[in-house]
């Protein structure tokens, strides 16, 4: 959201309530499509072999579950709030908090990363340019340059201009579908494909199915972050429901259909190989289709993506050092810019490192996925805990059987058991330990100037961006 830094402690207006319900499908549907159909298809593939459609309806089930609690919350607190403010709601335990919130932003950083390297194959593959390993990985460090150099200049979001990157994003998976339809129709595309599971090993299709999801959940994600317009939504208790059910639908509807057209026209074991699996789609379909203007489309949408990550992480950054749970160098503020440039360039090297010594799509994507999945445990628990709590206004109420399935899948899917490769889970722990050093240098910081940490409050995590 494009505002002002506030320039007093006075209450401030409230948001203007700008968004009906087309706006608000559209901002939910561009925040969910992006980088994880794009990159991931061919990795997925990699798991379940021509079945690939079978892990992204899993993880639209999954999704779905938690979104039903996101809507509980969000009609019952219709504030800029998220999961780490239902989070303290619910525990009241300021470790616990911040923990949600520190987790929340390294989501945005690996999902940025993977943004990133996604948009560098694109840039080489589409161009003809051939570049190997290093070249795609300078071209990604260059590309999360040029998105750091944005952020410091100052970005707002805009709907109107989500609109147009949703039509963007929409179209080049459109694409997809009709290449792969049209072929199915003229006799080119072998649909039997979607039918063979390749078993991995063990030969247990559950499992592979299982293996899958973990990598397809990185494109369901972005939903969560609908509970932020909140403030700025007509009406929020009553359209949010089925609004937010619908776009996500709509996206389960579409990653269903471009899995199966993929997979009809390129055979798993092809489509799993390199980094962009769309790519080879639309040459085994459409020949003759231009590969530089689906790859300039994919870019831009992958693109997207990182900045808005990138964003929100520095953002988080800048308001856990303003409440004192961060040091406090990370709550500086651009003299001109008016941009908090400690916490960018904070955030930029941390994605920088995710790039050089990651690199790999699959990784970055999975630990994007396994760190969410873990604050979605959290806050499917916490809709429990805080059905105590009542409102005098009319809200959603999700059956109790959808947290306690939304909590058990998501936590199920966190394990170690899912075949989820062991990189992810270490990758993970060094950005929430590195968390946690922060925070205990900054308790202690806190101690000794006497200093005291304060509840969150919702725009605490959701601060405003220049």
């Amino acid at each position: 959201m494009a505002g002002q830094q506030p320039t007093t402690t006075e209450a401030q207006p409230s948001l203007h309530r700008v968004m009906g319900p087309w706006l608000l499908l559209l901002f939910i549907v561009g925040d969910i499509l992006g980088t994880g159909i794009y990159a991931l298809t061919g990795k997925v593939a990699q798991h379940v072999g021509g079945a690939v459609w079978v892990p992204f309806l899993v993880a639209f089930v999954v999704a779905a579950l938690t979104a039903f609690s996101y809507l509980e919350l969000v009609t019952k607190y219709p504030k800029a709030a998220g999961a780490a403010l239902y989070t303290h709601r619910a525990f009241g335990i300021h470790f616990v908090t911040f923990l949600v919130a520190f987790a929340v932003m390294c989501s945005g950083i690996t999902s940025a990363s993977t943004a990133s390297r996604a948009f560098a194959a694109n840039f080489s593959d589409s161009l003809g340019l051939g570049y190997k390993e290093w070249g795609v990985t300078l071209v990604g460090l260059a590309f999360m340059a040029g998105v750091a150099a944005i952020n410091l200049r100052g970005v707002g979001e805009s709907v109107k201009l989500n609109v147009v990157l949703t039509m963007v994003e929409l179209t080049g998976l459109l694409i997809i579908i009709f290449i792969g339809f049209w072929a199915i129709g003229s006799g080119t595309g072998d649909l039997s494909r979607a039918l063979e599971f390749n078993s991995s090993a063990d030969g247990n299709a559950f499992w592979a199915v299982i293996a899958g999801t973990t990598l397809a959940f990185f494109a369901m994600v972005g939903f969560e972050d609908s509970v932020n317009m909140a403030e700025e939504t007509k009406d929020p208790s009553r359209i949010f429901p089925k609004v937010l059910l619908t776009g996500l639908t709509i996206t389960g509807v579409v990653y269903v259909l471009v899995s199966i057209s993929a997979i009809a026209l390129v055979p798993p074991a092809e489509l799993g190989e390199g980094e962009t699996p769309l790519l080879q789609v639309v040459q085994a379909g459409a020949p003759g289709f231009p590969l530089g203007v689906f790859g300039f489309i994919t870019m831009f949408a992958v693109a997207n993506s990182a900045l808005i990550n990138m964003l929100m992480a520095s953002r988080l950054i800048y308001g856990m050092s303003r409440e004192h749970v961060l040091p406090a160098v990370f709550g500086k503020v651009h003299a001109t810019r008016r941009t908090p440039y400690i916490a960018i360039g904070f955030t930029t090297v941390l994605a920088f490192a995710l790039i050089l010594f990651v690199g790999q799509v699959p990784a970055l994507g999975g630990t994007t996925a396994l760190l969410l999945l873990a604050v979605f445990t959290i806050v499917n628990v916490a809709v429990l805990i805080l059905r105590k709590d009542t409102v005098e206004h009319q809200h959603f109420r999700t059956p109790t059987i959808v947290p306690v399935l939304g909590a058990i899948t998501c936590a199920f899917l966190v394990g170690p058991w899912t075949g989820r490769d062991t990189q992810q889970y270490v990758i993970a722990a060094a950005l929430l330990g590195l968390g946690v050093l922060l925070w205990a240098v900054t308790m202690a910081i806190n101690r000794a100037t006497g200093v005291k940490v304060e509840a969150p409050r919702s725009e605490d995590f959701h601060p405003e961006e220049n």
